[in-house]
């Protein structure tokens, strides 16, 4: 219980991981209506905090997820609610529409606290200046000897608010000796739509990128967004008793984040970066839940962090506590998603960093944002943004 942001938050057993479980076993059973519950349901950020911490094991992100799925058709939303749950899973997966409406929502960023409340959350959200949008090519060759080739999933808000993720990702590639391809015919992972219960459109994304991602045997499929790499890794519970089972099977088993498929690679001397600084740079890194809750990797991350001679990796307190991104968490729940990313700025503020490492686009926005309501001009940037520019002398 104590590892449950919601619970940290508002003290209330039916906010925890505990409480929901004994929640969702009533209504299943008919003892409960569903609308009593789902106040509490719809709390949870779905980090899988509570999973890491429970020694007996429970899958309890199986069974939250299982759970929207089952309930989303039956619920009778209100009518405003509903249009923008609709509008962000449609906008969020297409590069092209996000990019147009974030454009667009920067030009109506400085009228945010005269906007409806229903706008208000994803005005704050977006960056001051929308980067330039550049559109990935197919093929990235490899640098030297060619030691392998990957798959790049490009993402869906990230090529929007952070392109320079998927354009460092493919430099450290191609530059450690990997051909990168970026599958033509790819989509949304999926992610967004599974865990809000919207089943059919998560079904619908998952069988598109199976048909995009099939047909070659790769070294490794690469994510750099720890929220997306977990969904890629659940694509066999969503697809099980179909024909395409053995499919997610084997799409899941290539699947790596970023972070992880490099760790393998640290033992290449030849290519370590050193900073020229006397000064150790001190890197904050941020535990992304579904890179270290949902997929377990910790480490990785860290060390490659640690393999960059000059820096130093400072440890975030509370550091296992979600920073309240969750997806469309901060637009559908945007107050305690708030008071979450308040504390999780404070955390890491306190240790004083020179700069500040995560692993996925939820959470740099996040950050970024809630840094910079507290006055802070330290930059949030992806692990491998800071391990690219080191390679290029410019960190």
């Amino acid at each position: 219980m104590p590892a449950c942001p919601t619970y940290a938050l508002l003290g209330d057993e039916m906010d925890s991981p505990r409480g929901r479980i004994v929640l969702m076993k009533e209504v299943l059973e008919g003892e409960l209506a569903l609308e009593d519950a789902v106040p509490h349901l719809d709390r949870c950020l779905g980090c899988q905090g509570c999973v890491t911490a429970c020694p007996s094991g429970v899958p309890y992100g199986e069974l939250i997820t299982g759970f929207r799925g089952w309930s989303e058709p039956q619920r009778q939303r209100p009518l405003l609610q509903k249009a923008r749950r609709t509008a962000l899973l449609r906008v969020l997966p297409s590069p092209q529409l996000f990019y147009a409406a974030a454009t667009l929502g920067q030009h109506a960023k400085p009228l945010s606290p005269l906007m409806p409340a229903l706008l208000k959350p994803a005005l704050d959200l977006l960056p001051r200046r929308v980067p330039r949008r550049n559109r990935l090519q197919p093929f990235f060759p490899a640098e030297g000897p060619i030691r392998g080739r990957v798959a790049l999933l490009a993402g869906c808000a990230q090529q929007t608010l952070a392109p320079n993720f998927n354009e460092a990702t493919i430099r450290v590639l191609t530059r450690n000796g990997f051909e990168v391809v970026v599958p033509a015919g790819q989509g949304c992972c999926g992610a967004a739509a599974l865990h809000t219960g919207e089943r059919d459109l998560a079904l619908r994304q998952v069988k598109q990128n199976l048909q995009a991602f099939g047909g070659e045997n790769y070294t490794a499929i690469i994510s750099n967004a720890a929220g997306c790499g977990a969904g890629l890794k659940e694509y066999p519970v969503v697809v099980r008793g179909q024909p395409e089972e053995a499919q997610a099977q084997a799409l899941a088993a290539q699947v790596q984040d970023i972070s992880e498929f490099l760790g393998g690679l640290l033992d290449r001397g030849e290519l370590r970066p050193t900073l020229p600084a006397s000064q150790p740079l001190r890197v904050a890194y941020h535990d992304a839940c579904h890179l270290a809750h949902a997929q377990g990797i910790r480490r990785e991350p860290r060390e490659l962090l640690r393999w960059i001679g000059g820096i130093e990796v400072l440890e975030v307190p509370r550091g296992d506590l979600c920073c309240g991104s969750a997806g469309t968490y901060n637009i559908e729940q945007p107050e305690l998603a708030a008071q979450l990313g308040q504390l999780k700025a404070a955390h890491i503020l306190s240790v004083q960093p020179d700069l500040i490492a995560s692993g996925n686009i939820g959470c740099h926005t996040q950050i970024a944002s809630h840094t910079r309501e507290r006055g802070s001009a330290v930059r949030v940037m992806h692990t491998v943004e800071i391990l690219d520019l080191a390679y290029r002398g410019e960190l």
